[in-house]
């Protein structure tokens, strides 16, 4: 096929006919045709600009944190950017590739005695896909630190830039997410000089918080729900009964209503089934509407 040949010529990794489940942190998914692992920015734009000009359908994923695979796979090219991991530090500001996960960004922060990125510790996503969604926890978000980043349109075939404000960041969005040409390629974090010490003691407080109140060690993606005004999702969930509800191999985490856990056999049908019961059940006693965090990728 001339998508190998393309691969093959250009030295970038791929494998065929690969589980989605093993780059899913729900654990969950068939079949991709090809997922082709880019490990730099010329490579991203190269796989891209081939894949765009051959009109071969493609998606572009980070570490599948906040996403749910379907079981029937995914027809054409899963372009997955853990391999860009580069991080430039310039004064009290970082830019880091897609591929790099947010914690380890946060990591590199403290270790510099910059200050902003804590609350970002422990969450499971990569840069890209915080951006994309404004990842946020324990009272700070993607927003709060957030400078500029390059993003490739696949629309244009071409690097643009977007500040903060182009960004029109709100609760768990972006202006990404209006415009699904668009992916981040890299994003640039302005920080403040601190003390690493005080850092680094608000992210283990963090993350003992998170490990004490979440199903941290079960395949999951997250909070399902975003926060409704004036409400916790979880304790909606809770108040429904629904905390330890299972359909299939898919469970309403017992330790925090607001996850969905992967048993061990769940299908990607069982978590949306669960999640319809959910919503469905939420506004027959409550009447608030439970709107989704996580994305699903079909074909």
């Amino acid at each position: 096929m001339i998508i190998t040949e393309f691969l093959n010529d250009n030295k970038i990794k791929y494998f065929q006919n690969e589980p989605l489940k093993k780059h899913s942190t729900f654990k969950i998914g068939g079949l991709a045709d090809y997922m082709v692992f880019p490990s730099n920015l010329d490579e991203i734009v190269r796989c891209v600009d081939f894949l765009n000009l051959n009109k071969i359908h493609f998606i572009v994923t980070g570490n599948g944190s906040n996403l749910l695979f379907s079981d029937e796979g995914f027809s054409g090219v899963v372009v997955n950017t853990t391999a860009c991991k580069e991080i430039k530090v310039e004064g009290e500001k970082i830019e880091a590739l897609c591929g790099q996960s947010l914690g380890s960004i946060a990591s590199s922060a403290q270790k510099l005695s910059l200050t902003g990125l804590e609350f970002a510790y422990g969450i499971p996503g990569t840069c890209g896909g915080a951006v994309y969604m404004n990842a946020g926890a324990f009272g700070g978000d993607i927003s709060s630190v957030f400078d500029e980043c390059i993003c490739y349109d696949t629309s244009e075939n071409k690097l643009v830039t977007i500040d903060k404000s182009g960004m029109e960041f709100s609760y768990r969005h972006s202006v990404l997410m209006d415009r699904p040409t668009l992916f981040v390629v890299s994003a640039t974090f302005k920080l403040t000089r601190g003390d690493g010490e005080q850092s680094l003691e608000i992210m283990k407080t963090n993350m003992k918080k998170r490990k004490a109140t979440q199903p941290y060690s079960q395949p999951s993606a997250g909070s399902v729900f975003k926060r409704p005004e004036g409400y916790f999702a979880g304790k909606l969930i809770e108040d429904c009964g629904l905390k330890g509800f299972s359909m299939g191999g898919a469970l309403v985490s017992p330790k925090h209503a607001g996850f969905i856990v992967n048993t061990g056999n769940a299908t990607a049908i069982d978590v949306k089934n669960l999640i319809e019961h959910i919503q469905n059940e939420v506004y027959k006693k409550f009447g608030v509407k439970l709107e989704c965090e996580i994305r699903f990728i079909d074909n």
